[in-house]
């Protein structure tokens, strides 16, 4: 059996993955458990396990899934300069309905930096150069690793703390430096 297990692209694979990315928004994937996810979604260990290869298959396609939310949020950016481009960035960042998803984001991260073999590998990389080829269409690469890394410590800073003034304010003032 391969990672993507035996039901890669059938339609119950593909429902399952969204209800199980549902529920690891709300719950993470630091424990995640086959028995509790199944039950929540409505399916048993085993069918997950034979239409996601294996408990790293289906982690693998979570994340997948995450980051396809993220690469459909830089489509949707509005072309422009460099600082409407931050401000645009940070106003979907801090909205609060994307806080579950971003959490989800970090824990990927930094899985991926401490364990970067299994279902992990790749994803922090993947997720810089997605990010470096946005901010690259108005900034020159040092700039657009800048601007990427205030992002991200914002961010960090944000979820940590909920504190959306004093992130956003510093996050305002690097664009404003970029104009």
């Amino acid at each position: 059996m391969t990672g993507e297990g035996q039901g890669a692209g059938s339609p119950r694979r593909e429902e399952l993955l969204e209800a199980a990315y549902a529920y690891v928004l709300r719950h993470g994937l630091a424990d995640l458990s086959l028995r509790p996810l199944a039950r929540e979604v409505g399916s048993s260990p085993r069918v997950l396990l034979y239409l996601f290869g294996s408990k790293d298959g289906l982690v693998r396609a979570l994340l997948g899934r995450a980051r396809t939310a993220e690469l459909a949020l830089l489509a949707d950016l509005p072309e422009g300069d460099a600082p409407g481009l931050l401000r645009a960035l940070w106003e979907w960042l801090a909205a609060p309905p994307h806080r579950d998803l971003l959490r989800l984001w970090v824990e990927g991260y930094g899985r991926a930096l401490v364990e970067p073999g299994g279902p992990w590998a790749g994803f922090a990389e993947a997720t810089v150069r997605d990010w470096l080829v946005v901010l690259g269409r108005v900034l020159p690469e040092a700039a657009a690793t800048e601007a990427l890394a205030v992002l991200r410590g914002a961010l960090l800073d944000l979820l940590a703390t909920g504190d959306a003034d004093r992130t956003g304010a510093a996050v305002a003032a690097h664009a404003a430096r970029l104009g």
